[in-house]
C-alpha cells in the first residue's frame, strides 16, 4: 500500500466522521425545536386552562387580582424609594391649605389691613398669617368685647407673634397662656396641644383676659392679673407697654403715620373702669400667663 493511498484513506474517514456528527447536531437540534414547540404548546394550554378555571371561579379571580395589585404596588413603592424626585412628589398634599393660619390681606377692612401691614413690617412676620389673626381678633373681640387692638397688643408684647413661643414659667403661645394653668379651656379644642395652633391660643387668651379684667374690676387692674402681677408693687411696667402698643395700632388704624420702631411710652398707669363687662364675674377667673418673671406659686395662687 502506498503513502498516497494511506493519505486517501485517512481523508475517507475524516469525511465519514464530519458527516456523522453533522447528522448527529441536525438530529439533536431538530429533536430540541420540537420538545420546545411541543413544551410551549404545553404551558400555553396549561395557562389557557387555568385562566378558563379561573373565569369560572369568581373567588379565585378576586384573590388573583388582590396578589396582582399588591405586586404592582410594591414595584411602584420600590421605585419611589429609589427616586428622591419620586418620593417628594409622593409627598405632595393637596389639603395641606387647610392647616395653614393664613388670609389675604385685601380680603381685610382698610382698618384691618393698615394694622396687619404695619405689624408685619413692625415685627417681621408675614402679612397673610398676620391678616388671619387680625381677623380673628376683630371676630372673637366683638363678641366678647374686648377691643381687637387690646387682643393684637397682648399678642405683640407677649411674643411678638411667635405662636410656638414658650416662657420660662411654661406660658405658650401667641397670647402667652399658662396652658397647664387653664388646661380645662383647652378641653374644647381637642387639648393642651392646641396651644400651638395661633387661632386656638388667641381665643383661650381672650377668655382669660376678660376673665381677669372681670376679677380686677379695670383694664389695667385686668392686665396685671394677666401677668401675674396683681400681688406685686408694680408690674414692671407691662400694663403700660400694652396700652402704649394698642395706642400705636389705634392710631394706625384711624390712617395716622406711626414709625415702625415707635417706641412704647412707659408711664403711670391710673386705674379706670373696664371697657369690656361682662354682667357677672365668672366662677373661675385664674389669671393666664407670664412676659415677666412671675414664679410658678404666683400663677397657682391666682388660679385658685
Amino acid at each position: 500500500m502506498t503513502a498516497f493511498d494511506g493519505w486517501r484513506s485517512l481523508q475517507s474517514a475524516r469525511d465519514a466522521a464530519i458527516n456523522s456528527a453533522s447528522v448527529f447536531i441536525k438530529d439533536v437540534g431538530h429533536g430540541l425545536l420540537e420538545l420546545s414547540h411541543n413544551g410551549l404548546a404545553f404551558v400555553g394550554f396549561l395557562v389557557l386552562a387555568a385562566a378558563v378555571f379561573a373565569f369560572g371561579k369568581p373567588e379565585l379571580r378576586h384573590a388573583l387580582e388582590v396578589q396582582a395589585l399588591g405586586w404592582l404596588q410594591a414595584r411602584h413603592e420600590a421605585r419611589v424609594a429609589s427616586s428622591p424626585d419620586s418620593f417628594l412628589a409622593h409627598l405632595a398634599d393637596p389639603k395641606a391649605i387647610t392647616r395653614a393660619t393664613a388670609a389675604d390681606p385685601s380680603e381685610l377692612s382698610q382698618q384691618q389691613a393698615a394694622i396687619t401691614l404695619w405689624l408685619s413690617r413692625r415685627y417681621r412676620v408675614a402679612p397673610e398669617p398676620l391678616a388671619r389673626l387680625v381677623k380673628e381678633a376683630w371676630h372673637v373681640g366683638e363678641g366678647a368685647g374686648v377691643d381687637p387692638t387690646l387682643i393684637l397688643a397682648i399678642m405683640a408684647i407677649e411674643s411678638g407673634f411667635n405662636p410656638f413661643a414658650q416662657s420660662p414659667v411654661g406660658a405658650q403661645g401667641l397670647m402667652q397662656v399658662m396652658t397647664r394653668v387653664h388646661n380645662d379651656k383647652y378641653e374644647p379644642f381637642g387639648g393642651t396641644h392646641a396651644a400651638f395652633d395661633p387661632v386656638t391660643n388667641l381665643r383661650v387668651g381672650v377668655k382669660v383676659l376678660r376673665e381677669c379684667i372681670a376679677r380686677a374690676g379695670s383694664l389695667e387692674g385686668g392686665l396685671r392679673h394677666y401677668v401675674g402681677a396683681a400681688n406685686l408693687p408694680d408690674d414692671g411696667g407691662y400694663a403700660a407697654k400694652v396700652l402704649s402698643e394698642q395706642q400705636h395700632l389705634r392710631n394706625v388704624a384711624a390712617g395716622r403715620h406711626v414709625p415702625v420702631m415707635a417706641p412704647h411710652t412707659i408711664r403711670t398707669v391710673q386705674s379706670s373702669p373696664a371697657t369690656t363687662a361682662p354682667a357677672t364675674p365668672p366662677a373661675s377667673a385664674e389669671p393666664a400667663d407670664d412676659k415677666l418673671t412671675r414664679s410658678a406659686t404666683q400663677q397657682v395662687a391666682l388660679a385658685e
